[in-house]
């Protein structure tokens, strides 16, 4: 990270970048195997050594933060974010020279943010949790974890609202700024909304990706993933735990769970997405990216369409219920 930052050539930097990350993603597997217990060189033991190591070395760099003044808003496994009133990057340097010294790990200094939402525990609202934030550094730099942007069966529709969003927030340089763009945010679920409705979504925008952890004759409940495995295998195509099953959700009229869903492969013209499904995946990342204000799936609902009404909440614990 040190090349990196002292680099002025753009293309050096992101060489730079690009090492550091793939020497990161090296440690985070090594150390994911460490307690993996068919790993052919797993130690529990080691897992619990790095564990404890990592947990003594970021509690002394958060008391040596607090003894320097800072605040400790959040920490996470390898990072810790900061407060402290008027601090200079001289500060911020300072510190992570006496952090490193002290625990013997090279400690650097990303950057400063203009504003970073924490967001908090769905079971706890009263609560953050460690791994969903999202925030804007005073490079530009955006930084995002935990929410549908992140996650690999988010179909296009749902990334491309939830990106929009946050890019509306990403003009913010402070959290005033920020709470007063919601309603702007709120509005790109409007136009999202219409255009779902209009039918002016390509259907490949709703196509969704989800893992079989196991063979689909094995699984107990008929979730959408395993029902488009078997529409695939009906075709003549294998299917296998370890696969990935691309498929839409549809609307129609019989009730059958074989109807409700299907594979990508299989998409013919004239195959009906279901709406309603689509719009309450909308309405969730939304949510999720406004939960910090106490916004839920239904008061997003009620937001963008002007309307008190509960039906969508029943169709969202029915489709839960239908796909176990």
């Amino acid at each position: 990270m040190r090349l990196r930052d002292e680099a002025k050539d753009p293309k050096l930097k992101e060489m730079f970048d690009n090492r550091q990350t793939a020497l990161k993603w090296i440690l985070v597997t090594c150390f994911g195997y460490l307690g993996y217990r068919n790993a052919k060189f797993g130690t529990v033991d080691g897992h619990i050594g790095v564990c404890a190591f990592g947990r003594d070395a970021f509690l002394r760099a958060a008391r040596i933060s607090e003894g320097r003044g800072f605040e400790v808003l959040h920490g996470i496994v390898d990072s810790l974010w900061l407060k402290k009133e008027d601090a200079t990057l001289e500060e911020y340097g300072a510190l992570c020279k006496q952090v490193s010294e002290d625990i013997g790990v090279p400690l650097n200094f990303e950057g400063r943010y203009k504003w970073i939402v924490f967001l908090p525990s769905k079971l706890h609202p009263n609560i953050g949790v460690l791994n969903r934030y999202y925030g804007v550094m005073e490079s530009g730099k955006l930084k995002v974890r935990g929410l549908e942007v992140r996650k690999r069966d988010t179909p296009k529709f749902v990334y491309n609202a939830q990106m929009d969003m946050i890019n509306v927030f990403s003009t913010a340089n402070n959290s005033r700024e920020f709470m007063q763009k919601i309603p702007q945010a709120l509005d790109v679920v409007k136009a999202y909304r219409q255009k779902l409705i209009d039918g002016d979504v390509p259907i490949g925008d709703l196509i969704i990706s989800k893992h079989l952890s196991k063979n689909p004759e094995h699984y107990k409940q008929h979730v959408s993933q395993v029902i488009a495995a078997e529409q695939l295998i009906k075709e003549g195509s294998e299917v296998h735990a370890g696969n990935s099953v691309k498929f839409v959700f549809t609307h129609s009229e019989d009730k059958r769970h074989e109807r409700r869903v299907k594979a990508a492969q299989l998409i013919v013209e004239g195959t009906n997405p279901d709406t309603k499904r689509y719009l309450s995946l909308l309405y969730a990342s939304a949510a999720n990216l406004l939960s910090f204000a106490g916004y839920t799936t239904q008061s997003v609902y009620e937001t963008v369409t002007g309307q008190n009404q509960n039906y969508l909440l029943g169709y969202c614990q029915k489709e839960r219920e239908l796909n176990g």
